[in-house]
């Protein structure tokens, strides 16, 4: 991370309450939690941010509102207007192929067919820190459901529970 310049903290997800509490939208459920309960959001580029400073370092969370196959509309217009280098991005979402309440990070990659992600590699390029949540699979639980079907639909509670857990663990530093 170069420590001279903003880090921006993006959650991918779908705006609008009918997509709370769904799959799709974990990451939003992340940044909420690590922006905190008194954050100030406030629309910019096609996404609410919410800018804080901690431990010395803006921090920029973002909640895309573009809907989350073109994330990277909002993305890339916050990346070029606060100047914020590739390393300082990290971008949090959600990942079927990783069972559920499970965290991978990495940085770089293929999209996995996440469209998420694949908007924002088209805007930025690849070299950003992701970090993974695990939503796990239909076929993990044996349901016969299209994945598209299966990223918007709701946790249950028992899985909402177990995804609050993780998302108290994660650090973005």
């Amino acid at each position: 991370m170069q420590e001279n310049k903003p880090v921006l903290v993006v959650g991918l997800g779908n705006p609008g309450s009918e997509y709370s509490r769904t799959r799709h939208n974990v990451g939003f459920m992340v940044v909420d939690k690590l922006a905190g309960p008194d954050a100030t959001w406030k629309k910019e580029k096609q996404a609410l941010t919410s800018a804080q400073n901690i431990s010395g370092k803006k921090v920029i969370f973002v909640k895309p509102q573009t809907y989350m196959n073109n994330s990277g509309l909002s993305v890339g217009a916050l990346v070029a207007f606060y100047k914020v280098p590739l390393e300082n991005v990290i971008v949090i979402h959600d990942d079927m192929d990783i069972k559920l309440g499970q965290v991978r990070e990495k940085v770089g990659g293929s999209s996995a067919g996440h469209n998420g992600i694949k908007s924002i590699d088209n805007a930025i390029g690849k070299e950003y820190k992701r970090i993974r949540i695990g939503i796990g699979h239909p076929r993990d639980f044996n349901i016969p459901m299209d994945p598209a079907d299966w990223v918007l639909g709701k946790f249950s509670d028992k899985e909402l529970s177990e995804i609050n857990e993780v998302i108290i663990k994660i650090n973005i530093n």
